[in-house]
């Protein structure tokens, strides 16, 4: 078989790689808000039933949900190989300056030029601009042919520099920078502390499991089972815990979220143009730096992927199930899934037309 025949057959095999919960997450999405809202009007009394019990601000359904997402992802992370990173400067230096300065700075912008009146919605983007992708991120580095290693290194990165990080670009971003830009920011309320708490609990108590439960696993079990036995067992329950967060979130409060549709088309258009511009730089990024194809797609999907589990669990700890915050961080994988996957197709129409194939092997799989 020619190289140009083995791209068109990886190209062809994108779709179907996909798992068929992977492959139609935005329809899940959809019918999780339907089921939602379904409930809350035609159980009396279910809002008080689901709020009743919390942990934190956070209603103990909503709450477990979240966890549920984040656990599975962070299983799969390759603590022990962090180390390794470092053998490519150019690589974290260019990951590190895309996800934490480039992006969060874009994300802002968006918002504050499309959102400027809408203050819950702004500071709901803004959010999602500072949670890095830890999660979906896997599926569409796989699929674009990626390098499995780097994305897993740049995950387990991301995942422990929120922890440190996320409350102080929380507050720099909705707080400080537009005080220095002569910004009005005063419908805006929230605390450091109520974002380190939200943080601390739906990302730190995840990080930790999953870490002890890789270091057990490994230990008494071996990397071949954990990898292939362990994982793919818990791995779809990151995505039933988003759509039970979804059907929650709606029996609660869903006939005032659908009651504005702008308001979802509001949030969308920035939200698209962050992917199509975060992508495209950090391909161009990674293609002009030599990183190799494999390299570069990894970058470009590291950069252009958010973790809306991490912002709608922010969101809702601080602001509350109801808020437009939340609302964002709902829409925002509604939006994302059909994005990226749409990229992947560009990442592996551009290893051709850039001629990445004349410089490296095309993998088998």
């Amino acid at each position: 078989m020619t190289r140009s025949a083995e791209l068109d057959a990886t190209e062809q095999a994108v779709v179907s790689r996909l798992s068929l919960l992977d492959r139609f997450l935005p329809v899940w999405i959809l019918a999780a808000m339907a089921v939602g809202l379904l409930l809350g009007r035609l159980i009396p009394g279910i809002q008080d039933v689901l709020d009743a019990v919390k942990i934190d601000q956070t209603s103990l359904p909503i709450a477990i949900g979240l966890l549920l997402m984040m656990y599975p992802v962070l299983a799969k992370v390759r603590y022990e190989d962090m180390g390794h990173v470092t053998g490519d400067r150019r690589m974290l230096g260019l990951s590190l300056l895309l996800n934490w300065l480039i992006g969060p700075a874009l994300m802002f912008a968006l918002a504050w030029i499309f959102l400027a009146d809408q203050p819950a919605f702004r500071t709901g983007l803004i959010v999602i601009g500072l949670a890095r992708c830890i999660a979906m991120v896997l599926i569409w580095n796989d699929l674009a042919c990626g390098d499995r290693e780097a994305a897993a290194l740049l995950v387990a990165i991301n995942s422990v520099f929120q922890i440190l990080a996320y409350a102080l670009l929380g507050t720099f971003y909705l707080k400080i920078l537009p005080g220095w830009l002569g910004l009005d920011t005063q419908d805006v309320e929230f605390s450091t502390w109520g974002i380190t708490k939200a943080v601390l609990i739906f990302l730190g108590i995840p990080l930790l499991l999953a870490y002890l439960t890789r270091r057990v696993g490994l230990a008494t079990k071996g990397r071949q089972w954990y990898d292939t036995k362990f994982i793919p067992r818990i791995g779809p329950w990151a995505l039933y815990g988003l759509l039970f967060t979804i059907v929650v979130m709606f029996a609660l409060q869903g006939d005032a979220i659908i009651s504005d549709p702008v308001s979802v088309v509001q949030i969308a258009i920035p939200l698209l143009i962050y992917f199509a511009v975060m992508w495209s730089v950090s391909f161009f990024v990674g293609w002009r730096a030599r990183l190799g194809y494999g390299k570069t797609a990894t970058l470009a999907f590291t950069a252009a992927g958010n973790n809306f589990e991490l912002a709608i669990a922010v969101s809702i700890g601080v602001w509350g199930v109801t808020s437009g915050q939340a609302l964002a961080g709902v829409i925002g994988p509604l939006i994302e899934v059909p994005a990226l996957v749409g990229l992947v197709y560009v990442s592996l129409w551009l290893r051709r037309r850039l001629q990445f194939a004349a410089r490296e092997r095309v993998p088998s799989g």
